[in-house]
């Protein structure tokens, strides 16, 4: 470049700053930031509020982490994290309705992995703590996993029921039994919902969730989570199923919008 006779300008100076220690840092809070950088505090909210209203940062409810967006330029191993930030304000609209958590998954393998939850944020926080961001739940027993494992594509779903049945593992046994496995399919599109299994119960929580689809593949899935003794997943669906799908389907919509173009990794590479 050309060399000008001209003074660079601080304040865009340090935007820069924040946004490339945020690329590499890949999440950080605003302590983090402060501590890297040397900004001010006071400083760095005014950036990080300038670039998430520029669509450059976004931050994440799970933890409240600042993110870098990966909207603008993506590789198939952002997926996870840009489903997330698509994601972020869906679920932090959800819970304003529904006031119990939810967390958005994503297929890893032969498990579902928990990429960000509105749970700080839900009005019954308190009384059921949600899983955190890579939470590991299980595929054919978890509510997301029955989700996913419903609606993915056939290729998928027999590549994940081949790794279940390499391991002895809790509630693997069922990748074996293929009357189970067409029960639990066509009772979970028939209702266009999945339930948590009643044997699943290791925090006093059920849950219930529906897949986030685009161009025939499911993305992810988003839940909604509630105390098991409050009330019935059939009073829950009754109750909330209108807006959990209609988050799902904003999600979609915001995927696409945004211009999305991969789809998850293949599980059965």
């Amino acid at each position: 470049m050309r060399q000008y006779q001209v003074k660079t300008i601080g304040s865009l100076e340090r935007g820069l700053r924040v946004l490339k220690t945020l690329e590499e840092m890949r999440a950080a809070s605003l302590h983090d930031l402060h501590q890297v950088t040397g900004i001010p505090k006071a400083t760095l909210i005014r950036i990080l509020h300038t670039c998430n209203q520029e669509g450059l940062v976004w931050q994440r409810l799970a933890d409240g982490a600042f993110v870098a967006s990966l909207r603008a330029h993506r590789a198939a191993s952002d997926d996870a994290e840009w489903l997330g930030e698509v994601a972020s304000p869906v679920l932090e609209d959800l819970c304003e309705r529904v006031m119990w958590p939810s967390v958005v998954t994503v297929p890893r393998l032969d498990y579902m992995e928990t990429i960000d939850t509105n749970s700080p944020k839900a009005y019954f926080d308190e009384v059921v703590p949600v899983a955190p961001i890579g939470f590991r739940s299980h595929m054919l027993l978890g509510a997301s996993g029955r989700a996913y494992i419903s609606f993915c594509a056939e290729r998928e779903r027999e590549a994940v029921l081949r790794r279940l049945r390499e391991h002895d593992a809790p509630g693997n046994a069922y990748a074996h039994d293929p009357a189970w496995l067409r029960r639990l399919l066509t009772t979970t599109r028939s209702r266009g919902y999945s339930v948590r299994a009643p044997e699943y119960d290791f925090d006093g929580r059920n849950s219930i969730a529906v897949p986030i689809r685009l161009h025939g593949e499911v993305l992810g899935c988003v839940n909604v989570t509630w105390r098991r003794t409050v009330m019935s997943a059939q009073e829950v669906a009754r109750r909330h199923l209108d807006d959990l799908q209609a988050a799902a389907h904003r999600i979609e919509e915001r995927a696409v919008s945004a211009g999305h173009r991969l789809g998850p990794a293949d599980p059965g590479a």
